[in-house]
């Protein structure tokens, strides 16, 4: 969005309307006109929206917080939406945001299918867009500015902490296996977990068999696939775990101690943190070992600043903002501000 003042020809020939007493051109010039440029209110309000997938999932519940919090400092009014995990959803609530007047939109789509859809609607209206977790391109390839997370490196770190775990224990590759949970038509999941995959390669030292388990990227999905792959594999002792997220990776945790694998045998890495710790925070012996701390509220945060600043600033809005992260275990997740409620 620009506050950049727009160009005026004044016409001396039919067409012209006196308003307010200003005089607006309102014929064609003939030539093509670019997408509208929308300008921030002139009262100086500026209302922004923040659509979520899976609103209820922690992760993004913080996320929304600190958006909200950053709104607030900021002096702008934020609205956060809930779409769960329904692609029209997403659709009928941008078309409202657009009606009521957004100046700014971040989404976290529920379908990267929707993309294109999503960045020509808010191209049409002149509104800034950002994505924000899941990257979504146009229709010709291009992709949306984007807030959240390098998927890679998330994931070479989640592989490189399992490996150096892996190898710190004494375990054997032949009666070891590794299962990967994971949403896979998304590709912020498979760029986690196959540059996990590459990374313990490398950390540990070994070729360990890897089980890919199809989940929605919940804990109970999670668990209830994760399952039968336990079952049919009666003759591992130990097991290497991680997914996309900590739901995932929980869940096969919780999959591996209800088949009566103990705590002692499992290696679980998680992506979030926010679900290991309440093991951690429990004292519990638990097969969840480490994870890769990654801050919801930081990722909202960054969102509502880089809109804030191309609504009232007119700074583009950067191609990619990437948030920090770090590894956490039950000594650290602390020190390292887990929010673990």
């Amino acid at each position: 969005m620009s506050t950049y003042p727009h160009r005026y020809r004044t016409w001396s020939v039919v067409g012209c309307c006196l308003i307010s007493g200003v005089l607006m051109a309102s014929c064609s010039s003939g030539k093509d006109t670019a997408a509208p440029q929308q300008q921030a209110p002139a009262n100086g309000k500026i209302t922004l929206y923040y659509l979520q997938k899976q609103g209820d999932q922690q992760y993004f519940v913080e996320q929304a917080q600190g958006a909200q919090e950053k709104a607030k400092e900021l002096g702008v009014e934020l609205k956060v939406v809930n779409l769960g995990q329904d692609a029209n959803k997403a659709i009928t609530e941008l078309d409202a945001a657009v009606a009521q007047g957004a100046n700014g939109v971040a989404i976290v789509v529920p379908d990267q299918a929707i993309g294109p859809q999503v960045i020509d609607k808010a191209k049409s209206a002149g509104i800034p867009l950002i994505a924000s977790d899941d990257v979504i391109k146009d229709g010709s390839g291009k992709k949306a500015p984007f807030v959240g997370f390098n998927g890679s490196q998330m994931g070479d770190s989640v592989g490189t902490e399992a490996g150096k775990l892996f190898k710190a224990a004494g375990w054997s590759a032949a009666d070891t296996k590794i299962i990967s949970a994971y949403k896979q038509d998304l590709t912020v999941c498979t760029d986690r977990v196959n540059a996990a995959k590459t990374a313990f390669a490398k950390a540990a030292g070994a070729e360990v068999p890897v089980i890919d388990v199809g989940t929605d990227n919940s804990p109970v999905d999670a668990q209830n696939r994760s399952g039968a792959v336990i079952g049919s594999n009666p003759g591992v002792k130990h097991w290497v775990v991680w997914g996309c997220n900590d739901e995932n990776e929980t869940g096969v945790v919780t999959a591996l101690a209800n088949s009566g694998v103990p705590a002692s045998n499992i290696i679980g890495v998680g992506l979030g943190a926010y679900l290991d710790c309440k093991d951690w925070a429990a004292g519990k012996d638990t097969g969840n070992k480490a994870a890769l701390y990654i801050s919801g509220a930081e990722v909202g945060r960054s969102a509502i600043q880089v809109l804030v600043d191309k609504v009232k600033n007119g700074k583009e809005l950067p191609a990619e903002t990437i948030a920090k992260t770090t590894i956490v275990n039950k000594d650290n997740y602390k020190q390292a501000g887990v929010n673990c409620t």
